[in-house]
């Protein structure tokens, strides 16, 4: 259907621009539309995900052009926005990461390829492969999901057209059929905006499934900048109910490690901040309740 050609727009090209920004973001917002009746699946691969990957488990993100970008996108925003590990993140993408700015031609019809390129990550039974592909018969990622189940892995299909090869092979297909494009199989539009919607939902909920959230905060956050300074004394100080400088002391200490410093902050000295969160395997909401018990 993303290879449709659509006779409404046959003379686009002829159209005053006010008509064409109209009609594309007319698309864009179907392109949304169309996500609801994909929401269950999603969520089904997200609590899977998040049992899968653990402690160690490795998120290996895998696709060909438009569609490997936006997953390479979605991937790299883990590290700073959830402090997901950059050892636990694999990019698999047809051409190399070159591939990322410069086009490489024939790239996405090697199946083989992708199968490499999932064998030399040594993909296995705690890793999650997630292949993105509109059309979803693309030969590379095809081979890349092949190749992850046979090693074990958990694999998540995700595509804009029923009926196709990815939905056959991964354990968690995921389709949001957009339909034909306002310029034909051009897919960075409404396919690609469903793609980056459903990336964004499929990865946030399994970093908050792994306790990486926290009453809506990124406790896990990266602190980088000045701004993210601030954000991060804001959700201690609102977290612990402490004072900003009770929040920037304790986030001295922990060197600049949110979630300890939270805990810091309600009155726990460094080391056994480290230890009650090491208890509970990193996530905050159990130490705190943890701390609660004891109190």
């Amino acid at each position: 259907m993303t290879e449709d050609v659509s006779q409404r727009f046959s003379n686009f090209d002829q159209w005053p621009t006010q008509d064409m920004i109209e009609a594309m973001y007319e698309g864009q917002l179907m392109a949304i539309a169309a996500i609801k009746n994909a929401v269950g699946d999603i969520a089904k691969a997200a609590d899977q995900a998040a049992v899968c990957l653990g402690e160690n488990g490795r998120l290996i993100y895998v696709g060909a052009g438009t569609s490997g970008r936006l997953s390479v996108q979605d991937g790299v925003e883990l590290g700073p926005t959830f402090g997901w590990p950059q050892q636990r993140l694999v990019f698999c993408m047809a051409g190399g990461l070159g591939a990322l700015t410069n086009s490489v031609e024939g790239a996405e019809d090697d199946f083989e390829e992708g199968a490499s390129q999932i064998r030399k990550a040594k993909a296995g039974v705690n890793d999650v492969v997630i292949g993105v592909a509109a059309s979803g018969q693309t030969p590379f990622t095809l081979g890349a999901i092949s190749e992850a189940n046979a090693l074990g892995a958990m694999t998540i299909g995700i595509t804009n057209n029923a009926d196709t090869e990815i939905l056959k092979e991964a354990s968690y297909p995921i389709v949001v059929e957009t339909g034909s494009e306002l310029i034909a199989g051009s897919t960075r539009m409404k396919a690609g905006t469903a793609q980056k919607a459903i990336l964004n939902m499929l990865s946030t909920a399994i970093m908050s499934k792994l306790g990486r959230v926290y009453k809506g905060y990124m406790v896990d956050m990266v602190i980088s900048n000045k701004k993210l300074e601030i954000r991060a004394l804001n959700m201690i100080s609102d977290i612990a109910n402490c004072s900003e400088q009770t929040a920037r002391s304790a986030l001295m200490k922990a060197d600049r490690n949110i979630k300890i410093a939270i805990v810091i902050s309600m009155g726990q000295s460094l080391d056994k901040s480290i230890d009650i969160l090491a208890k509970a395997h990193g996530n905050l909401r159990n130490a705190l309740t943890m701390i609660d018990a004891k109190n």
